[in-house]
């Protein structure tokens, strides 16, 4: 399946680049011309993510034109098979090792981190700082609360923030990763916390996002704002 995954995406970035080599310049004025730019371009973005980034783009061209033009295959399909296989292996070995370098760098991190004055880490393993206190009420597992959040990594690179979009977001404190289910129930209402996830609390080895590469420690600027009123919603709702 992985194999057959890896030839589409071959072909649809052999779609765009038949018949050109990388010093042409390409028009992008019509929709067709700006769609196919597309195309490749998520395509390109994929087969890097996936460690995929050193494909010859001249022999995907070579391929797309000897299968439009009915072509004898100047490769047996054992051998593409052979291929795809190989290519998906080192693309494997290449994430694994970049999982490995971000788990060690993650634990690295978080014992610096721990040393610093203000942070607290709890028997989990979560680290939080207090930046603004507050005296309001804490939620409970069953409570929706309203945040305010910006989440970045290590590096200080931003992947998410409802900051940023200038909306806050409701949402079950049950219903998210479990750094944040801790993290919430210590906050008051009013409170903003800085949370230093790690990534057993986070996503682990399997990551939501490219923006967040696997076994990432997190950090999160987080403001509680309010506790969803059951009563007012059901009231509200009729």
């Amino acid at each position: 399946m992985k194999q057959h995954r890896l030839a589409a995406a071959v072909a649809l970035v052999g779609l765009v680049l038949a018949g050109c080599d990388s010093q042409t310049s390409v028009e992008l004025k019509t929709p067709a011309q700006k769609a196919s730019y597309g195309i490749g371009l998520n395509m390109g973005k994929s087969l890097a993510q996936e460690g995929m980034d050193d494909l010859d783009s001249k022999a995907v061209a070579q391929g797309i034109e000897d299968a439009v033009g009915k072509k004898e295959q100047k490769l047996k399909d054992e051998e593409l098979v052979e291929a795809f296989a190989a290519l998906q292996k080192r693309a494997e070995e290449r994430m694994a090792k970049m999982s490995e370098e971000s788990a060690a760098a993650g634990k690295k991190f978080l014992e610096d981190n721990a040393k610093k004055a203000g942070v607290t880490t709890t028997a989990s393993g979560l680290q939080y700082e207090v930046v603004q206190k507050a005296d309001g009420p804490q939620p409970k597992p069953t409570d929706v609360v309203t945040v305010h959040y910006t989440g970045k990594l290590t590096n200080g690179t931003v992947f998410d923030s409802s900051v940023e979009r200038g909306s806050p977001i409701d949402l079950p404190v049950s219903g998210v990763i479990p750094g944040w289910v801790e993290g919430l129930q210590l906050m008051h209402v009013g409170e903003k916390y800085k949370l230093y996830i790690p990534a057993d609390l986070a996503y682990g080895a399997q990551s939501p996002s490219p923006a967040i590469p696997a076994n990432s420690v997190l950090v999160f600027d987080l403001e509680l704002l309010a506790i969803k009123d059951p009563a007012k919603e059901d009231a509200a709702a009729k």
